[in-house]
């Protein structure tokens, strides 16, 4: 989206270490949220303070206005682009409900989705590389950025690994955005793909830059039991629900008015405490999805809604998570319920920005001239605490053109300014010492623990002494990281070299957010405390501004309120 609007009157490239139709974003299944009242009554407003419930009141209320606000206009874009919604009897785009989003006078859920079947993402990225490839935009497919050339608070461009060659590559230019998403391979149980592996952000932290609000990573309630492959907050918003080994529908104990469309950190909790006492399926630790079209209409007959569903409308609605379910789980979720756990999905926080997604050096809003960030890998702080489904893919759009036209505008009235010939060195110093190292640690086995450390001790629930024990951990493996072997030393496509340097990435990642998570000392959102099991706006109504490279420190900013104070948040 960023390169989009920014080609409209600049001279744009983008540099993917994928192919860009391969991004993340082509996984997110169920929606994008915009207040366009399609099937129901709806408002932006309504949008925003559910937005702002949802983040636990942590979310900064102006960016969330944005947000809301110009969702609408965003999703009408898109269709003008070509996208393929789906669409209501009378042609409008459809729209279904998702966790969290109501209407603010009745508290029911509403209808604020729109959507192309699950496969909303896929559509949206789609749409806009054939739009970007229209304009004219020039792709760098598979080059890696491994430094970014930030000089005397300006950023110069970046230097990039042409994978296929080994080739180290300069792009020197007057304004970098950063859209690299999210790093969730830090967790075991994860819906992130392989290579969300926290590049951008932890190259931000090298430069000596911070991140905001690290403690709060999102565990999404529906991932695959012991896979982590996302099943889309859409099945519930069609009427799917959880149930226990009882058989029981839970999620009415939980939250008694929106039940199993509640805010995915009020879901994920309930999951575990019902495993805590013994009501997971069979006593393990995981609890049935059910969306056999017999239970929903079952459902729906107890919820008073005169909805009635059959096979072939949720083979229609859903047809990728029923297909991911036969696939990876060998059962047909027509006639058998799901096994589910909470996965590790979304970072709330990231690279602080300001309205314009531009980046800031520190917590007094100093700006980064020339550089930029949107999307997961960014923290404009729209999600605050924990973010709704849908909005991460409102943020994309909205966030990203925004960006775009700005730098667009910053690009036309600023000089190239210069960098040094021996620009590139500090990056290839830094593989080649990977390259050439013969220690004695296998990159995979440090993974492989850290991984483990991060789903005990920085997952849905923590404690003091469990993320003291997660940072001592991960300053081990750092250690042990240095002595790392690889046996692959050539230049071309070497995946082995690769992600050794995205190992580093995730260990320094890892450590501020433990870090982070330890500072704050409450409960909010998706961070929660177990010995602080208490939200405290007194102490804590302020976003973490946190510096790593080796010495984790963190400053705070405080939280921008707009119309909704700080209240007690029922589902």
């Amino acid at each position: 989206m960023a390169a989009l609007y920014a080609s409209k009157s600049v001279n744009t490239a983008v540099i993917s270490k994928l192919y860009p139709t391969r991004s993340h974003t082509g996984t997110a299944q169920g929606g994008i949220s915009a207040a366009l009242g399609n099937v129901e009554p709806d408002k932006w407003e309504w949008h925003a303070y559910d937005t702002v419930k949802g983040g636990d009141f942590l979310s900064d209320q102006d960016a969330v206005d944005i947000l809301c606000r110009e969702a609408i206009d965003a999703v009408i874009d898109l269709e003008h682009m070509g996208l393929p919604f789906d669409r209501t009897p009378d042609g409008k785009i459809s729209q279904r409900r998702f966790g969290g989003h109501t209407n603010n006078e009745t508290k029911k859920p509403v209808m604020r989705a729109c959507h192309a079947a699950d496969r909303t993402g896929h559509m949206i990225l789609q749409t806009l590389y054939q739009q970007c490839i229209k304009n004219n935009v020039r792709f760098f497919d598979e080059f890696q950025m491994v430094d970014l050339l930030v000089i005397d608070g300006t950023c110069r461009g970046v230097v990039a690994i042409e994978l296929k060659t080994g080739e180290t590559h300069v792009f020197h230019s007057k304004a970098v955005m950063l859209a690299t998403g999210g790093f969730g391979k830090m967790w075991k149980i994860t819906s992130n793909a392989h290579s969300l592996t926290g590049d951008a952000p932890a190259v931000v932290l090298q430069r000596g830059l911070p991140l905001q609000d690290m403690e709060f990573f999102q565990f999404h309630p529906t991932g695959i039991y012991k896979m982590g492959i996302l099943l889309s907050e859409a099945a519930r918003g069609e009427g799917a629900v959880f149930i226990n080994d009882k058989g029981e529908r839970f999620m009415e104990r939980y939250a008694p008015s929106m039940k199993d469309l509640a805010s995915r950190d009020v879901c994920s909790r309930s999951i575990y405490k019902e495993v805590r006492a013994g009501n997971g399926i069979g006593g393990k630790d995981y609890v049935y999805l059910d969306f056999r079209p017999e239970s929903i209409n079952k459902y729906f007959a107890a919820d008073g809604s005169p909805r009635h569903v059959d096979a072939a409308y949720i083979e229609q609605r859903l047809p990728d998570i029923i297909e991911f379910v036969r696939v990876y789980m060998g059962l047909d979720p027509i006639t058998d319920p799901v096994p589910i756990q909470p996965t590790a999905h979304y970072a709330m926080g990231g690279i602080p920005t300001d309205l314009d997604a531009r980046v800031l050096a520190d917590e007094n809003g100093t700006v980064v001239t020339g550089l930029y960030a949107a999307g997961e890998v960014a923290c404009v702080s729209v999600h605050g605490a924990n973010r709704l489904g849908t909005n991460s893919l409102v943020d994309l759009v909205v966030y990203g053109r925004r960006g775009g036209v700005c730098m667009a505008e910053f690009a036309k009235q600023a000089q190239f300014l210069p960098i040094s010939q021996e620009a590139h060195r500090e990056a290839e110093a830094q593989l080649n010492g990977i390259r050439n190292n013969n220690g004695t640690e296998r990159p995979g086995q440090i993974r492989k623990e850290l991984q483990l450390h991060m789903d005990e001790h920085v997952g849905v629930f923590r404690t003091g002494n469990n993320l003291e024990s997660a940072i001592e951990e991960i300053r081990e493996l750092k250690e042990r990281y240095q002595k790392i072997k690889i046996d692959d030393k050539s230049m071309k496509w070497n995946t082995d070299l690769m992600e050794a340097w995205e190992l580093g990435c995730l260990l320094d990642l890892a450590e501020v957010t433990a870090f982070s998570a330890l500072a704050r000392t409450e409960s909010r959102g998706a961070h929660y405390r177990e010995d602080y099991p208490d939200r405290d706006d007194k102490n804590f109504l302020k976003h973490t501004v946190a510096w790593g490279n080796g010495h984790p420190r963190v400053a705070y900013k405080p939280v921008r309120i707009g119309r909704y104070q700080p209240t007690e948040r029922k589902y």
